[in-house]
């Protein structure tokens, strides 16, 4: 079967508000802001190192990995105040999956943050799959958790693609030998296209003709 995997942040949905709410409190002083949303999409640590930094502080990476469990516990809290899934995403979801795909997610999001937040926004039983950050002992670009969400959702990884939104998803497409579409409604906007993917992707309505054309 043919399988289309979703990258979470970024990708199906936009968490960076909801992101940056839990990093500020996780910091000595709130410091960062909604021109922050691209720092968020590449996660915890990347968040916690530019508050630090903007803090004017002396710091290491000890103290990124102190204050990280206290972001993760603020984020599971509030996992789901701002957050929303893009426009169009799951209507394009559910067009794959009536044309025959296997539908599936893979995040560098803790897998149980990302089943909360899935389950939060409604959507977790239109997916048959969901890979997260310490499902296994690799996250992405490592091609490993991608083939286990394609598999997973009993599709072929050889007959699958990866949507995404940052060079992570780019290489993790490399990696594993398959094509990538990155959007281009983030907040590089068609900035992305400098990782090279298959296509760029500006809206959700676009995505089923695209996964036609590059599985066939």
């Amino acid at each position: 079967m043919r399988c289309v995997v979703f990258d979470l942040d970024g990708t199906l949905a936009d968490t960076s508000a909801d992101l940056l709410a839990a990093a500020n409190a996780s910091l000595p002083a709130p410091v960062l802001g909604p021109q922050d949303a691209l720092t968020a999409f590449h996660g915890g640590r990347a968040m916690l190192r530019l508050g630090f930094s903007r803090l004017g502080m002396a710091w290491s990476e000890a103290d990124v990995e102190a204050a990280y469990p206290a972001l993760l516990d603020a984020y599971a809290k509030g996992i789901a105040v701002h957050t929303q899934l893009y426009p169009g995403a799951m209507a394009a979801v559910e067009a794959l999956k009536g044309a025959g795909f296997a539908v599936s997610v893979c995040t560098n999001k803790p897998e149980a943050l990302a089943e909360q937040l899935l389950r939060a926004l409604g959507v977790r039983e239109a997916f048959g799959a969901l890979v997260g950050a310490d499902t296994f002992p690799v996250r992405k670009p490592d091609p490993l958790p991608y083939r286990a969400a394609v598999e997973r959702a009993g599709g072929v990884v050889g007959r699958s693609m990866l949507v995404g939104d940052t060079e992570t998803d780019a290489k993790t497409g490399v990696a594993a030998g398959v094509p990538v579409a990155l959007v281009t409604f983030g907040p590089e906007g068609a900035g992305v296209g400098r990782f090279a993917p298959a296509a760029l992707l500006d809206r959700y309505e676009d995505l089923p003709g695209l996964a036609e054309r590059l599985l066939g």
